[in-house]
């Protein structure tokens, strides 16, 4: 049987409820709405699992309402999605008038009706138990329906096709009417094809100015990086370009001569990341904008204005939001987002737009589009925000060190960023400990030596009143990680340090002796921050990571309370281009917020997460 069911409207307020003990399903009810409907995410088969309740929701995007059912999970209820619809069916059939006039706050009697409706699903089902189940034919199945025919690819009717493509509008004859789709309306795609040749073909000033420019004067390409030129010997004319230790002072033969102009340029906030178009993205831009001023002069004109004052309007449903969606879950997949979650996005906007009335001139495509880029940008923005240097200064008013913990797979760059970070922190004034947990990987101490040495000569102690910006703590290779860790943050808190951060070797999702010692680090040492370390090339990848990670963490800390990832330190963003779906997979899987891009190889190239720079870049 059904535990709790309510009806409420997406701003908050319960228009009916039928358990009076509402408060036990509060918090499931409430966790409902913040994972899944605030951030539209699109639950599987619409149902959410909170502790040992089941719930199932229902949309209801023109009136803005939300129907929710919840049931013990250990039962198996096969009337629950019959329900729902029949009851969401019934409740707008009641109070259309006052769901339209926006009388939320009525009396919304509705016990005798949803004690009906249950009655009819429970009898439903138990008819469809006492029926058993036929296996469907193979003329009823979608295999059949395929030929052999229809199998074999025939190239040149494709090519004929699409040769023919162009003769589709004739000016100025009567135009023939363009292919259409099942039900009966003109594509899209062919709509604004046909929009641009007729803009043509009527001199549109504008198209004819742009067509000519486009002719004589081509955009030249970008120049990318130039490659380095050596020559056959092996070397090189600007090998001494190459050298970042050449004149040295003489009084500190181990100190680099640095540019000054490196420091204080990060002090503060961070600068947001922005994402350029290309060349080939500028042209689209030029196309679409004659094609929407074609389509105003058409808008504009008296037979269009007459129709637009006569018809009403139209309701969005799956068929007709389904060739967009194919196309934008294309697109993501394209961009590099994984192909599981480009399916969820695209399956969270069919639930948000189905019934949903928009106007008889709005396009499908743009619509979905838009809600789509909404989602996105929704998702990027963090539920709650990271404010590392305000934590900082909480710390340091308690006495006592800021943790940061970074963790992830080889190679992706965990120390460089660590040392990017450090110079943040101390372009904002903090006192530095690196704490070199990364006791496997032959070089690494090493490595953060060198960072240690750089920072120190950036910003000397004469700078800061005779005080050492950035320390080391390394006890050498093959030592436990986690007491190296313990050892590095009690000496911070001795020594007066702010801030710690914990460089940790790189490993595999699926190793689990090193995953353990990981879950170990942060389970003996507890820090503020665990910032996972990805790499913008992957795609499906960095889902596997990030679950599995969250996963190790959580099963190897033996808590009832684990610490898991807090944050996403996005790296090598400079190399992808436009394809950034990466940070679209890591925030959706974990929904912890990208707190640092990197985007070179200097110390100051490292930049926030622009959420919208990051979608528009996305949806080109």
């Amino acid at each position: 049987m059904l535990d709790f069911f309510t009806i409420f409207s997406k701003g908050g307020i319960v228009l009916w409820c039928f358990q009076s003990t509402s408060q036990i399903f509060t918090p499931s009810v409430n966790a409902l709405i913040r994972s899944v409907i605030l951030q539209e995410r699109s639950a599987a088969n619409n149902s959410f699992d909170h502790g040992s309740l089941s719930l199932k929701y229902k949309l209801d995007n023109e009136f803005d309402l939300i129907f929710v059912v919840a049931f013990q999970k250990i039962l198996q209820l096969s009337y629950v999605d019959k329900f729902l619809n029949d009851v969401h069916l019934e409740f707008r059939d009641m109070y259309k008038n006052e769901l339209q006039e926006g009388q939320v706050f009525g009396n919304f009697d509705f016990s005798s009706v949803y004690k009906e409706v249950l009655a009819g699903a429970e009898e439903w089902a138990r008819l469809q138990q006492m029926v058993p189940k036929q296996m469907r034919s193979f003329e009823e199945s979608l295999k059949s329906k395929k030929t052999v025919s229809s199998m074999i690819e025939r190239p040149h009717e494709q090519k004929q096709k699409q040769e023919k493509v162009p003769e589709l509008i004739k000016v100025p004859d009567s135009p023939p009417l363009s292919p259409k789709s099942a039900n009966g309306e003109l594509d899209e795609e062919t709509l604004a094809q046909n929009r641009m040749r007729l803009a043509q073909k009527l001199g549109s000033p504008n198209a004819k100015k742009k067509a000519v420019e486009k002719q004589k004067s081509p955009k030249p390409k970008k120049a990318g990086k130039a490659p380095t030129q050596w020559d056959l010997g092996g070397t090189n004319k600007d090998v001494a370009n190459l050298e970042r230790t050449k004149d040295r002072p003489s009084d500190s033969p181990n100190t680099p001569n640095y540019d000054a102009r490196l420091i204080g340029q990060m002090v503060g906030g961070i600068k947001d990341l922005e994402v350029e178009s290309s060349d080939e993205e500028e042209e689209e831009e030029e196309e679409s904008e004659v094609q929407m001023q074609v389509s105003k002069e058409k808008k504009s004109g008296g037979m269009f204005s007459i129709f637009k004052g006569l018809v009403g309007n139209k309701s969005l449903s799956r068929e007709s939001m389904q060739p967009a969606l194919e196309k934008m879950c294309d697109l993501l997949i394209a961009k590099n987002v994984a192909a599981d979650i480009a399916k969820k996005l695209c399956e969270s906007v069919a639930v948000k737009l189905d019934g949903k009335v928009i106007g008889t001139f709005d396009g499908v495509a743009s619509v979905v589009k838009n809600t789509l880029n909404e989602s996105l940008i929704q998702i990027l923005s963090p539920r709650r925000r990271v404010d590392i240097l305000r934590d900082a200064l909480e710390s340091q008013r308690k006495n006592r060190p800021y943790v940061m913990t970074f963790c992830g797979v080889n190679g992706v760059g965990k120390s460089t960023n660590l040392a990017k970070i450090c110079f943040w922190l101390i372009e904002n004034n903090f006192r530095v400990l690196i704490a070199a947990c990364d006791t496997f990987r032959a070089g690494a101490v090493e490595q953060l030596r060198t960072h240690m040495r750089h920072l120190n000569a950036l910003h000397s102690s004469e700078m800061h009143n005779g005080q050492q910006m950035v320390q080391l703590y390394e006890k050498g290779y093959g030592k436990d990680a986690a007491g190296i860790a313990m050892e590095a943050i009690n000496f911070a808190r001795e020594a007066r340090i702010d801030i710690v951060l914990v460089d940790t070797a790189g490993r595999m999702q699926d190793n689990e002796p090193l995953m353990r010692a990981l879950a170990k680090l942060i389970k003996v040492n507890d820090p503020d921050l665990v910032l996972f370390v990805g790499e913008a090339l992957v795609g499906n990848e960095a889902v596997d990571q990030l679950v599995k990670f969250n996963q190790a963490l959580a099963d190897y800390s033996a808590t009832d309370n684990p610490h898991l990832i807090d944050g996403i330190v996005l790296t090598k963003f400079d190399t992808i281009d436009d394809k950034v779906g990466a940070a679209i997979s890591m925030t959706y899987i974990t929904g912890q917020p990208i707190v640092f891009v990197g985007t070179g190889q200097t110390y100051t190239d490292l930049k926030s997460l622009n959420a919208k720079a990051v979608v528009h870049a996305l949806m080109k």
